[in-house]
C-alpha cells in the first residue's frame, strides 16, 4: 500500500494531473483506490458502467475492442478510462492485465467532490484534456 504523498507524486507524473499543486494532488490521492492485479485478470469487460479511471502504478494493460480484438497496450504512468470523467455511458473496450498489476483508480463521484471544493481542479484537467488527440485509443 502507498502512502498519501507516494500516491501524490505518482500523480504529478500523470498528464491530467501534472499542473496540480502538490495540495491538489494530495485531496485527489486520498480518494484513490489501490488494487493489485494478475496477470490475465479482468479489470472491465465492455458493456460494463462507466465509473471510474485508472492509472496504472506498475506493469501492462491490454484494452480489446468488443470483437476482443487488441487496440492498445499501456504501462507505467499511463491511464485509461477516462472517458468516465465526462459520460455515463457503457465501456466499448475491455481492459486485461497482460502482466501483475498496480493499478490506482478514481471514482466519478470523489473527482466531482474534489472539483466541487476545488473548482480550479476542472479547469486545469480540461485544459490538459482539451489537448490530447481526441480518441488516443477508443475504437
Amino acid at each position: 500500500m502507498k502512502s498519501l504523498i507516494e500516491k501524490a507524486f505518482f500523480l504529478k507524473k500523470i498528464p491530467l494531473f501534472n499542473e496540480l499543486e502538490l495540495e491538489l494532488l494530495l485531496a485527489i490521492a486520498e480518494k484513490l483506490h489501490e488494487d493489485d492485479y494478475d496477470a490475465d485478470e479482468k479489470i472491465f469487460t465492455s458493456g460494463q458502467v462507466a465509473n471510474r479511471i485508472y492509472f496504472i502504478l506498475k506493469g501492462k494493460v491490454q484494452l480489446f475492442d468488443e470483437k476482443s480484438i487488441p487496440i492498445f497496450e499501456l504501462s507505467n504512468d499511463q491511464y485509461f478510462g477516462d472517458e468516465s470523467l465526462f459520460n455515463e455511458r457503457a465501456r466499448v473496450y475491455s481492459a486485461i492485465c497482460k502482466t501483475d498489476s498496480i493499478i490506482f483508480s478514481l471514482s466519478r463521484s470523489h473527482l466531482l467532490s474534489i472539483i466541487s471544493e476545488c473548482p480550479s481542479v476542472a479547469v486545469g484537467l480540461l485544459q490538459v484534456y482539451s489537448h490530447q488527440l481526441p480518441c488516443r485509443y477508443h475504437s
